[in-house]
Parts: C-alpha cells; structure tokens; sequence
C-alpha cells in the first residue's frame, strides 16, 4: 500500500503511548524506529552560552512533523553548514515520540477481495506506522549556534530551507545569543 499524504496527520492528536509499571510492557508493540538519527551536531563539547550568535526556528502553529521530514531537513542543513559554516553547533530541540497509526482501509479499487482486507469499524485505531514529533505554539525546533558576525546570512538562509521543508508557519530568528525565552516571548 503506498504512503499517504502527511497533511491527514498533521493536526495534533491524543498521543499513542502505553504506560505500565513493568519496564517490558512499558512500550508500544510494532512501533516504527524514528529516522531521526542525530540530534546534536558540530562543536557538541562547547557549552550554548558561550556562543556568540544563535539562529532559531520557531513554531507558530500546533503541529505534528513526520521524522522523514526532521531528518530530510537534518541532512540538508548540516551539508551546508559542514561546507559554509565550518565552526557551529546545530541541534534538533524535537524528539518525534509520537507513534502514528494508520487504518488500512481499501475501497472499491480492488474488487473481489476488498471484504478480506477491509473490516469496516471493527477495530479501527490502527496500526503503528509512522512516528511524528508534536510541536506547539512557541516551541523552538532546531537551533543553530555559531560565532562569526559574516555567516548571519548563511544561517538565514539555511533557515528559510528548514522552513520551506516543513509544514506549517514559522519564525527565524538570527542575532545574538539571549535567551531562548525572550525570543519567544516577543512572537507571543
């Protein structure tokens, strides 16, 4: 079955997760591995307040995003900075934990066989197929830390390619390194 559209999970739902005491049931059976390899990227030793220019993107809607997409935005960002930047600290502020699941519902393309594959209602939550990270209002998703004054519109841009990669609206914010709280707080 081909993959469907992202936009039908982009809305932020009840998160699938499963709670047990016992650390073996404590899991989600069949639960896709993100693609989202790497977090945190560059000069990872160097503390964040010791940088002096920091590029943020941050979220103006509630959101879900697949990992396909963090990680497709991962590669392309961190080849341009390896080439451009040299000297940075990149890290992804967002986790895809969500499990998304799908109902395989087949309709009246396949013919004979279509009442063996689709049930209907009966037991329609799914299964576990994708993971998605969910993101709010105000949530900064990736950050990006360097120090010289000349790749301010290096960092722009790099920023504007993150955008234009994932779905729904956002800030950039490029300047000196404050607070992440301040910057938020202005967008509100």
């Amino acid at each position: 079955m081909a993959k469907r559209p992202w936009r039908i999970f982009r809305q932020i739902e009840r998160a699938y997760t499963r709670f047990s005491y016992s650390k073996k049931l404590n899991r989600i059976p069949g639960a896709p591995v993100t693609k989202l390899r790497v977090q945190v990227m560059g000069e990872v030793n160097r503390p964040l307040r010791d940088w002096k220019y920091a590029g943020h993107l941050i979220s103006l809607l509630n959101i879900q995003i697949s990992d396909y997409s963090l990680e497709a935005v991962r590669i392309n960002l961190l080849k341009y900075l390896e080439n451009e930047v040299k000297n940075f600290l990149f890290i992804i502020r967002k986790y895809p934990h969500h499990v998304v699941r799908e109902h395989p519902i087949v309709y009246g393309g396949m013919g004979v066989a279509a009442d063996r594959i689709s049930q209907g209602m009966r037991l329609s939550f799914g299964k576990p197929k994708y993971r998605a990270a969910q993101i709010y209002r105000g949530d900064i998703i990736l950050s990006i830390y360097f120090d010289n004054e000349n790749f301010i519109s290096i960092v722009k841009n790099l920023l504007r390619i993150a955008r234009n990669k994932l779905s729904g609206n956002y800030f950039e914010y490029v300047g000196e390194n404050i607070d992440e709280n301040e910057i938020v707080k202005k967008i509100s």
